[in-house]
């Protein structure tokens, strides 16, 4: 018998979880529009980067960011200065 808790962790680790955390990096400045750090963490992976695994491990960690909802939701009438 399992136990199955109501939140429970999905139990597949990535394999290099550098590059997870680059992903995750990667996601948070998307989400928040800084182009200059998707940058560097795209230069940061290319030069890292040495296998499928590395590119997997880069997409759980980008996936595992953007399935965070946002902390405050952007209306469709934000003015940006």
């Amino acid at each position: 018998m399992t136990a199955v808790g109501l939140f429970s962790r999905k139990s597949d680790a990535p394999a290099n979880p550098a590059m997870a955390e680059l992903g995750r990096e990667f996601a948070n400045a998307k989400r928040h529009g800084d182009r200059k750090t998707m940058r560097k963490v795209a230069r940061d992976f290319d030069r890292a980067a040495q296998s499928d695994g590395d590119a997997a491990s880069f997409q759980q960690g980008q996936d595992a960011y953007n399935a965070i909802p946002p902390a405050y939701p952007i209306g469709r009438n934000r003015r940006r200065s």
